[in-house]
């Protein structure tokens, strides 16, 4: 099953000082997840600013219970209470074109 994971950061003063104190963590978590083929897509959401403000994450896994248990649940932005609400929704990825 594929997933659509939003993570909104904090609103508040230190939210991106917490962002980016779990930032080096969560990248590692990320390179592991797409090495085992659980991560899509990824990117960092910015303000007008150009600040990241959250995080969109296209994944797969077998169940919304095992994303939660193989993945948030040891997410570093998740445990640095980064991301201040979470959203996960299911979804659908289009088979990709045939490069040869």
């Amino acid at each position: 099953m594929q997933f659509i994971v939003t993570g909104h950061d904090g609103k508040d003063d230190g939210a991106l000082d917490r962002r980016m104190a779990a930032r080096e963590a969560h990248l590692a978590t990320a390179k592991k997840m797409v090495e085992n083929g659980r991560w899509l897509h990824a990117a960092a959401m910015l303000n007008d600013e150009g600040k990241m403000t959250g995080s969109l994450i296209i994944c797969e896994f077998d169940s919304r219970q095992a994303l939660e248990s193989q993945w948030l649940d040891s997410e570093p932005y998740v445990l640095g209470k980064v991301w201040e609400k979470i959203e996960i929704t299911r979804a659908q990825v289009p088979p990709l074109w045939d490069k040869k």
